[in-house]
């Protein structure tokens, strides 16, 4: 993570209205074939769909969104800006995501990546995803395929309490 982001610091948090203006002009300097606002709102108005966005100094430098299933999370769009990469935010984000995993409810998250898109391959790797399948002709746009990429929960991603925890806790 560079040093501008260690010492300035964003945060994550649910995206609101307001940051759509941000998050089109990430998703037009990211993708070839970008979503447009009616399909953000389409999809955000659905009760399982939830938007993310990483935030600094009142900037959207990147933004998530997924739906959420009885036993998984699938992330359906997710972009940082150029400003932003590399530089720590994305895997925040995907780290919020994992956070939300559990062994008894949601044990892991799926996603599709276009097989042309190895920046993105790469990184959800990096993150602990794994290819799983292939999706034929998957876009409308093209008739590119796409790799089912799918992360699961892990007992060992249980955080451990460190003694301020157990402190508060105990009470």
């Amino acid at each position: 993570m560079s040093a501008f982001y260690q010492n300035v610091g964003f945060h994550v948090r649910w995206m609101i209205r307001r940051d759509m203006s941000d998050v089109l002009a990430i998703e037009s300097e990211s993708f070839e074939f970008p979503w447009s606002e009616e399909e953000f709102v389409r999809c955000l108005r659905q009760r399982n769909c939830i938007g993310m966005v990483a935030e600094l100094d009142d900037r959207i430098v990147g933004y998530m969104i997924y739906e959420l299933h009885k036993n998984r999370l699938h992330i359906l769009n997710f972009a940082v800006s150029a400003t932003g990469r590399r530089q720590g935010v994305g895997s925040r984000m995907v780290g919020k995501l994992i956070g939300k995993l559990s062994p008894q409810r949601r044990s892991r998250i799926l996603l599709e990546v276009r097989e042309t898109n190895l920046a993105a391959q790469l990184f959800f790797r990096a993150q602990g995803f794994r290819a799983v399948s292939v999706l034929r002709d998957f876009y409308d746009d093209t008739t590119e395929d796409a790799y089912v990429m799918q992360y699961r929960y892990r007992e060992s991603e249980i955080p451990a309490l460190d003694a301020s925890q157990i402190t508060r806790l105990a009470g």
